[in-house]
């Protein structure tokens, strides 16, 4: 089960592994922003509130765009991060920059 958390509602969809958390939320059709898909953008920055052991090591893409203390927090970008197993339970709240 994913927890999508936007600015105002909450939506719950099931897990779909190889799926990114972008990919699940557009699907719910989730309050979550987003742009470029790739990366680069941050519109679809996230925190992680539980659940980050059912995700993928962080991109690349994360590494060039967020901060470190950021990462050390929780944050992810939604584009990037996949889930790893059907079985996950990973709750998210919307946090962009702006």
């Amino acid at each position: 089960m994913i927890i999508l958390q936007g600015r105002t509602k909450r939506t719950v969809t099931e897990a779909a592994e190889g799926k990114t958390l972008l990919q699940l939320a557009l699907k719910a059709k989730a309050e979550w922003g987003s742009s470029c898909q790739r990366g680069t953008c941050a519109r679809c920055r996230c925190l992680i509130v539980d659940g980050m052991e059912h995700l993928e090591p962080v991109t690349d893409a994360e590494w060039d765009r967020l901060e470190p203390e950021e990462l050390e927090q929780g944050y992810r970008l939604s584009c990037q991060a996949v889930i790893r197993s059907d079985h996950a339970n990973v709750e998210v709240k919307h946090k962009p920059y702006f």
